[in-house]
């Protein structure tokens, strides 16, 4: 699960590594590293397997967004279904299965919008986002720590909330600007 990735492997030194925690989803590491200027440091490291995010489109104009309840920040936070990907499943095949447990449907139709890096300063976590379409339902199926409300919302009305700053949540933040973005042409 500690795979250091570069865009330019040659500029990547690795000296040591020593692992602190490994459990099922998550790593921490402390890192020795040759900087590409010469300089070696000690970086704390979360490694992570990448996650998926997808918007849900009832309609043209509708879609479902997530009212969930989040330990780490304290209270309901608003949010697009989302989860790890699991070994051997590609990103869009998570964005499906979450989908599915998260909120009762099926996509006949998913549209790639693109992929972030969470916290790249600590973290490798990638998550990549999707917009879902042609909905039908399918059995909803939460983990035991998922305290969820999905709510149907005109598109309009998220994209306000996201002027409002009700938004907190990188990964749905990024995907509703990207769709606005994408509706200004």
């Amino acid at each position: 699960m500690i795979p250091p990735q570069s865009n330019h492997p040659e500029k990547l030194q690795k000296i040591k590594s020593h692992v602190l925690h490994h459990g099922p989803d998550l790593a921490l590491s402390i890192e020795t590293i040759r900087l590409p200027n010469g300089t070696e440091v000690d970086l704390e490291m979360v490694w992570h397997p990448g996650a998926s995010a997808v918007i849900p489109f009832i309609t043209e104009d509708e879609i479902l967004l997530l009212r969930q309840y989040r330990w780490a920040v304290g209270g309901w936070i608003w949010e697009i279904p989302a989860g790890k990907v699991r070994p051997g499943e590609d990103p869009e095949s998570c964005a499906l299965r979450e989908l599915r447990e998260e909120v009762g449907q099926h996509a006949g139709r998913m549209v790639p919008l693109g992929s972030i890096w969470t916290v790249p300063g600590f973290s490798n976590e990638r998550i990549h986002l999707f917009s879902a379409h042609e909905l039908s339902p399918a059995p909803q199926s939460l983990e035991p720590d998922e305290l969820i409300e999905v709510l149907r919302l005109p598109l309009r009305q998220a994209f306000d909330m996201v002027r409002a700053g009700d938004f907190c949540d990188a990964k749905s933040l990024c995907a509703l600007l990207h769709l606005m973005m994408l509706q200004r042409g």
